[in-house]
């Protein structure tokens, strides 16, 4: 069953992508999208992992922005482009759309409305109260948050996502956590080891792969010049392992 609702929040309200199995449910998945929105290709990772067994909800945490699939695809081959003039010049037009993400508010309400969503994933018996996160790029960074901020989440795999919370606020975390990273995302293996340290200092339990000859947004298969099949494959067939072994 696939379906596209709204959901209120005390930060308003916001629609959200669901996708759940034809058989027995595993548990609840809250899905994160990357920095481009609740594109096809998040609403296809939502029904891959809704064919695994999970009822997934993917919220529009971008949806004031609304950037078409079509804008989308022309700033994702821009700014991960090997041309670096072409880089260059998608830059400023990235920045001037992405500016409302940087307002003080914004991460409020992005908590606020995940926080919803994990609530509608709990309020569902069949999920027998047992909710992961997985996020990507933007999301990842957010499946972060989440983890320190609920908890009641039992599982959360950020995909090249940044934190820099003190150990202080990492101590919040209760569930495990899994990362992944390309090796080539040079700021992102930059602060890998103080976030390491920072992740052993607040007792979280903390794990992460890097793939080798592939960088940033190696699992988004629409993107021909970050996608890494091997990469991808691997990190897939290691997340739904976690999720089987924390979800269980």
């Amino acid at each position: 069953m696939r379906d596209e609702i709204e959901l209120n929040s005390n930060a308003g309200n916001f629609p959200v992508y669901v996708s759940a199995p034809d058989g027995e449910v595993k548990g609840g998945l809250v899905v994160i999208h990357e920095v481009w929105g609740l594109t096809d290709h998040i609403k296809s990772v939502a029904d891959r992992f809704a064919r695994e067994g999970y009822l997934v909800i993917a919220p529009n945490l971008l949806a004031e922005i609304d950037i078409p699939d079509e804008l989308s695809g022309e700033l994702q081959n821009g700014l991960f482009n090997p041309d670096p003039k072409i880089r260059n010049d998608v830059q400023p037009k990235l920045r001037e759309l992405m500016t409302p993400i940087h307002a003080p508010q914004f991460s409020l309400n992005t908590i606020t409305k995940l926080k919803t969503s994990f609530d509608y994933l709990m309020n569902k018996p069949e999920t027998k109260q047992k909710i992961g996160v997985v996020g990507y790029c933007f999301g990842g960074t957010y499946s972060f948050t989440s983890a320190i901020n609920e908890p009641r989440l039992k599982a959360a795999v950020p995909f090249y996502g940044h934190n820099d919370s003190s150990v202080e606020e990492l101590k919040k975390i209760t569930c495990p956590i899994l990362a992944f990273y390309g090796e080539n995302d040079e700021g992102l293996i930059g602060s890998l080891p103080d976030l390491r340290d920072r992740m052993k200092a607040a007792k979280v339990k903390f794990d992460y792969k890097i793939y080798q000859n592939c960088g940033h947004a190696f699992f988004n298969d629409t993107n021909r010049y970050s996608y890494n099949s091997e990469a991808a494959t691997d990190a897939w067939r290691l997340t739904l392992e976690f999720l089987s072994n924390n979800l269980a």
